[in-house]
């Protein structure tokens, strides 16, 4: 996404439809029960902090404790992709480990997200990888907290941020979510909305209700 000016219903489409072509769009369909592994006590709080935004924002909720998996977003902070190997029992939560370690080595990536999903398609839980390579090293806190917790509220498509980022900057040099973006959050949380969508409809659907608070 680019011109966000010029934010329409096929904008909202283009956020949800895969680079294979299929509309493919999925929410968390529980509470949310965050962890951040890898950083200090201050970042741990700003972590927190940019969740029960974006939480907030969904009108959705979080816990404490998710009854089936305990913890079921988690976000990983490296160095080297290969600390990822020795997270006792990670490859228990993430198959293929190894074989992804190499890929994302490979790529020079330094992000990298993972999905999971309950029985109905709703997101069940979200594994953030982070790679604090110069780029990130260099990126305050407060910035990747926001686009990660952004970017793990619903599924998006694999190109909705590609050469675009769900933030802006203020005059005060911080950032916030782009007002379009926290809109389409906000909508796609609607209850009357499914969690669960693969008819580039539902864009339509998600659109119309844009701007509109739920207890509207």
């Amino acid at each position: 996404m680019s011109d966000l000016e010029t934010y329409d219903a096929k904008a909202v489409e283009r956020l949800f439809t895969r680079s294979d072509g299929q509309y493919v769009f999925a929410r968390w369909g529980r509470a949310i029960a965050p962890v951040v592994f890898g950083v200090n006590e201050a970042t741990l709080e700003v972590f927190k902090g940019a969740c029960e935004a974006v939480v907030t924002l969904a009108g959705h909720k979080m816990t404490d404790v998710d009854p089936e998996l305990g913890t079921n977003l988690m976000v990983f902070f490296c160095k080297d992709w290969g600390e990822l190997t020795e997270v006792p029992h990670l490859d228990r939560l993430v198959p293929d480990l190894v074989p992804l370690v190499a890929r994302l080595k490979g790529a020079d990536a330094n992000q990298y997200r993972i999905f999971r999903f309950d029985e109905a398609g709703g997101i069940k839980a979200c594994f953030v990888f982070l790679r604090l390579d110069e780029v990130l090293a260099d990126t305050p806190a407060e910035t990747i907290a926001l686009s990660q917790m952004a970017q793990m509220i619903v599924l998006w498509s694999d190109e909705a941020f590609l050469g675009s980022s769900p933030l802006a900057v203020v005059p005060d040099g911080g950032v916030i979510l782009k007002p379009q973006v926290g809109d389409v959050i906000r909508a796609a949380y609607d209850p009357v909305l499914p969690v669960v969508a693969n008819d580039a409809s539902h864009a339509l659907r998600i659109f119309a209700r844009m701007g509109q608070r739920h207890d509207a």
